[in-house]
């Protein structure tokens, strides 16, 4: 068996557009994260950055089944005793309308450095404006 590395100049990358809108919150996060990896694609390897850029539009109207809405917490810690804070999806959403998907996405990616140079492959946005049209991103369907 004959072992095949992928040479950088052998990576072709493209734009991929996505709609939140009506979609469940871990099903898209799932399938942003296998297109930023590259695992949709025959050249896949592990430890690198073979995976396409996303544009994901609408991600204040992506939708959480059950009743997560009120119960799904999001923490952080200042530092400081007593300096635990905690807020539920509704709040979340409402004040940063993006964080969920980013928090969602950032967390099926790896950790270290590779996962980090890929969170930067996706780019998420509130409403339906994007100003990576120049990029011709191709639209994507998720159930």
């Amino acid at each position: 068996m004959k072992t095949i590395f992928v040479k950088p100049k052998d990576i072709t990358r493209k734009w991929y557009l996505i709609d939140a809108e009506g979609v469940i919150l871990g099903k898209l996060a799932a399938r942003v994260a296998t297109i930023l990896r590259g695992k949709h694609k025959p050249i896949f390897t592990p430890n690198m950055e073979v995976g396409d850029f996303v544009v994901i539009i609408n991600a204040e109207k992506v939708v959480v089944t059950g009743r997560k809405e009120q119960q799904k917490m999001y923490y952080r810690y200042s530092g400081y005793p007593g300096g635990l804070t905690a807020e539920n999806y509704s709040d979340m959403i409402k004040k940063k309308p993006t964080f969920p998907l980013e928090h969602a996405i950032k967390g099926m990616l790896p950790k270290g450095r590779l996962g980090r140079k890929l969170f930067n492959n996706v780019k998420i946005y509130a409403g339906p404006e994007h100003p990576h049209a120049a990029q011709k991103p191709e639209k994507i369907e998720i159930e």
